[in-house]
């Protein structure tokens, strides 16, 4: 059982979130940098949902894939978003257990599923630049939707696991949590479940998802790397290059911040670290996505251009 020395151990039934600290200025300015962040998400990502379905130039694995990302971001960011705007202007907020299960299953769910889309889009780009020729018959539309479902489902699964174990015996001790969301690391702390069976369970279920996945990423750009570099002209490499380096640039810092998140000990001193890395992890980075596979796709900026200027 874990540690609670100071608290009683008395069963929760409603958790207290106390988000982030500092004075009331501050916490003002935040709300507002939130609010922007968030919108300018959901705007940036539904723009990039509504050019695939609207475009024709648009629909091929790729873009399917991106607009399952850009719906990800959306479904990550408001998980946290709205719940992270009221605790800032209520300097804390009070939440039933149920509801801050709720949240840690909606975060870790959308977290998964962002992890197994960006090896899936790795995926398709080594087959488009390493099998060029035989992409057309390998990537169909039937199995991209394959590589889709199996995703979610795959994620379902394991987020439900953990849920379980978390939760299924309650939770007792303090009902305070110092984070800005409920979070793998600070329910676990107040849970009433043998910790040790819970990283346990935890560690068989980030191997796939997190190590295998970053080895394929991995694998996969060093075979792209290789194809690119047999390419005889520059501007052949240049123009294979380019289709892969956007999502190159949303991997390395994908994967730069989640291992920065779960690497940063949890500790006092390092609770406003854990707190910040949290905080671009989930408001940030669905922000980011779309606007790095925006700026430098040509594709994307044509059907938006077309959009824009299309006659009333």
């Amino acid at each position: 059982m874990s540690n609670r020395s100071n608290c009683n151990q008395n069963t929760i039934t409603e958790i207290f979130l106390i988000g982030f600290s500092g004075s009331r200025t501050l916490k003002v300015l935040l709300f507002f940098l939130c609010i922007v962040i968030y919108i300018m998400s959901l705007t940036v990502n539904s723009m990039i949902i509504g050019l695939y379905l609207g475009s024709r130039n648009l629909r091929s694995p790729m873009y399917f894939f991106l607009c399952h990302l850009s719906a990800t971001d959306i479904m990550l960011s408001t998980s946290v978003g709205p719940n992270l705007l009221s605790t800032l202007l209520m300097d804390g907020k009070p939440m039933s257990v149920s509801d801050c299960v709720t949240q840690f299953f909606s975060s870790g769910f959308f977290t998964g599923i962002e992890c197994i889309l960006l090896t899936v889009m790795s995926y398709d780009r080594y087959l488009a630049i390493c099998h060029s020729l035989h992409y057309v018959t390998i990537m169909t539309s039937k199995r991209s939707c394959s590589l889709v479902i199996w995703s979610w489902l795959l994620i379902f699964l394991s987020a439900v696991a953990l849920i379980m174990a978390i939760s299924y015996p309650g939770f007792c001790g303090c009902n305070t949590l110092d984070y800005i969301y409920c979070d793998y690391a600070p329910l676990l702390e107040i849970s009433c479940s043998d910790i040790f069976i819970v990283e346990i369970l935890k560690t068989v279920l980030s191997i796939p998802l997190v190590l295998l996945t970053l080895i394929f990423v991995i694998t996969s750009y060093i075979n792209i790397i290789l194809s690119i570099l047999r390419i005889s002209t520059s501007t052949g490499r240049q123009k294979a290059f380019s289709t892969c380096s956007s999502h190159l640039t949303v991997v390395c810092t994908y994967y730069g911040i989640l291992i920065a998140k779960y690497t940063v000990p949890s500790k006092e001193q390092s609770s406003n670290v854990n707190k910040t890395i949290s905080f671009i992890y989930t408001m940030v980075m669905p922000l980011f996505n779309p606007i790095v596979y925006s700026v430098r796709n040509q594709e994307i900026q044509k059907a938006l251009s077309k959009w824009i200027f299309r006659p009333k």
